[in-house]
């Protein structure tokens, strides 16, 4: 590979029908901001950074879009990724996440962690990690 070439990640794309909205769902979630937002794209990111400055998760308009079924079922909308996120308290997480709009999905696998459903149906899981959270070396708090 080549020294000269950098390669860092920008952004976590999501598909939605309204981005603005979805990410207003994840600002409110993760307590970040919104650093930049039209009529096709949205960017939710830590506060204090500008979009590029830090990773950050960025919602794509897709006027077809079309929420996956979770869990999985033969022949029907698959999910191609997840977002998961540490928390030190799983139950508080849980109920801040409804708060903010999510559901929790109707099957669940593990008392470690929640499936939860955003308003547009994508899957993310809130995972018990309270040792990594308050790890020094834990980023994008």
């Amino acid at each position: 590979m080549d020294d000269n070439l950098k390669i860092k990640m920008y952004a976590f794309t999501v598909n939605c029908r309204e981005p603005y909205e979805l990410a207003k769902f994840y600002a409110a979630l993760l307590r970040w901001e919104i650093p930049f937002h039209d009529e096709n794209w949205a960017c939710a990111a830590a506060p204090g950074t500008e979009q590029g400055g830090d990773p950050g998760i960025m919602f794509q308009r897709n006027p077809e879009y079309v929420p996956p079924i979770w869990p999985e079922e033969p022949h029907a909308q698959q999910q191609m990724a997840h977002l998961d996120f540490a928390v030190n308290d799983l139950e508080k997480a849980v109920e801040h996440a409804v708060r903010c709009g999510a559901t929790i999905a109707e099957k669940q696998f593990s008392d470690d962690w929640r499936v939860m459903l955003d308003p547009s149906g994508h899957s993310f899981c809130l995972c018990q990690m309270k040792s990594l959270m308050e790890s020094a070396h834990f980023a994008l708090l």
